[in-house]
């Protein structure tokens, strides 16, 4: 008897049925002959160099790896060499854009400018203090808070007051802007509208009737560009927070109840930390939501491909939660560049181990009930089809599987060795495992010194008749 291993059960303290995602792994829908799908370690984090600070953010420009680590504006050559430019102050997440001739740094609620030599910041006092901004057609388009502010075409330091122009449908802050098929689009607290470029000798953009969504983004970095859409943490006016797909005045929602109960866990406060950001490769389609003790990633295309949505949780931990410390990804070098929002470490993404700067993490996945049409069963084995033998050199890990009657208490861990290097006809069998009266969920559970994909879940199911 199969048993689905891609998503799982579990139950709270309340009288509900809530989904298991799994732990570090990657559900990958691939119809292999064993099964529709596998969980596969989630990439690794590789240290390369070390910085002036924690990652703040990071993009790719002119073949070049720009970051901001603590309050220096710096790059990043591929050996990983960190190489100072400049001071662009304290704070949170930065945010970059560019347009020909200049790279514009947002840090601190000021505008900087980068040409490749010189670093300088916008110091006209029309500009006030800058939450987000985005280049386009020319200009380099900023917010406050309240009102959107453009430079001019001729000197991207000066600001004219009389040009500003506003996102006044709603009377919420704007809290982000984003550029989607040549629009801008101002991302407020309840609401989003789209502008396009008119030209004109005041503020040159106008609001696109019939564009706008009624639904906003939570936080400044909550939102961004995700398969020609506009991907945001939040929601609208009395409605509590969920994940969103928004373009062309309507919202999707793509995340599910699980997620929703997860976001409502956190205050508005920290939620507007909250940092999202994408990653695309291997014919998968990655939403990372950034919280503050856990990343839930939306994998879009193994949802496509199953019909039905497909989330995990990554966390740089090796047991419960843990703030996953890959943030800032940027393509460049050809591969993937991360930050690390808690130390100094700059790394990369590797699929050659599953460890995070050298150290062990925690991976784990469930599974649905077995049901049994309310018969009880002896459980007489076990049996994980796993592609086995890929792990370090010397090392020779275990992992344990446990079971629970009632999605709450499980039972004591049984471990077994999940073999050793080169030895990829291992069987990963565990006997004699107990019965069940009711139903049952299986819970597995290893480091990332196991690194395994597991493809298929097998029971030997002995019926009762009671």
């Amino acid at each position: 008897m199969q048993i689905p291993i891609l998503s799982g059960v579990y139950t709270d303290n309340g009288p509900d049925m809530r989904l298991a995602y799994p732990v570090n792994l990657m559900p990958t829908p691939t119809k292999t002959g064993i099964s529709a799908g596998y969980h596969r370690p989630a990439d690794g984090l590789v240290a390369v160099g070390l910085g002036s600070g924690v990652g703040r953010g990071g993009i790719e420009w002119r073949g070049i790896l720009y970051r901001v680590m603590g309050s220096r504006f710096v790059f990043i050559s591929a050996a990983g060499d960190v190489i100072d430019i400049g001071e662009v102050g304290e704070g949170g997440p930065v945010t970059f854009t560019y347009g020909f001739d200049y790279l514009a740094v947002i840090s601190n609620g000021n505008a900087y400018l980068y040409d490749g030599i010189t670093l300088a910041q916008i110091v006209d006092v029309d500009l006030g203090v800058v939450v987000d901004g985005q280049w386009i057609d020319g200009y380099y388009l900023f917010t406050d808070g309240a009102s959107l502010i453009v430079t001019e075409l001729t000197d991207p330091f000066a600001i004219n007051p009389l040009k500003y122009g506003s996102s006044e449908s709603d009377p919420d802050p704007v809290l982000a802007i984003l550029r989607l098929r040549n629009e801008i689009y101002a991302l407020n607290r309840n609401t989003i509208e789209a502008f396009d470029n008119i030209g004109g000798a005041l503020f040159p953009f106008q609001r696109i009737d019939g564009a706008k969504i009624n639904k906003g983004t939570i936080g400044t970095h909550a939102c961004c560009v995700f398969l020609e859409t506009l991907a945001f943490v939040g929601g609208g006016r009395n409605e509590a927070p969920g994940v969103y797909l928004g373009v062309n005045a309507s919202a999707t929602k793509i995340s599910t109840v699980e997620i929703d109960r997860v976001l409502a866990t956190f205050t508005e406060v920290q939620l507007a930390t909250t940092v999202v950001e994408t990653r695309n490769g291997n014919d998968h389609s990655y939403l990372y939501i950034h919280l503050p003790d856990r990343t839930l990633v939306y994998d879009a295309t193994a949802s496509q491909q199953l019909g039905d949505a497909v989330w995990m949780t990554l966390t740089t931990s090796l047991s419960g939660l843990g703030q996953y410390r890959g943030r800032y990804l940027v393509w460049c070098y050809d591969r993937w560049n991360v930050a690390d929002p808690s130390s100094f470490v700059v790394g990369i993404l590797s699929s050659e181990v599953s460890s995070h700067y050298g150290q062990p993490v925690q991976w784990e996945f469930s599974t649905g009930i077995t049901y049994a049409d309310g018969k009880g069963a002896i459980f007489n084995q076990l049996e994980l089809v796993a592609l086995t033998g890929r792990v370090a050199l010397g090392e020779d890990p275990s992992i344990t599987t446990s079971h629970s009657a009632d999605g709450m208490v499980f039972s004591q861990e049984r471990s077994i060795k999940v073999g050793k290097i080169g030895e990829r006809m291992k069987r990963l069998v565990w006997f004699r495992c107990g019965q069940m009266r009711h139903w049952r969920i299986q819970r597995f559970r290893g480091t990332s010194d196991a690194h395994v994909s597991f493809a298929r879940l097998e029971v030997k199911i002995e019926g009762l008749a009671y």
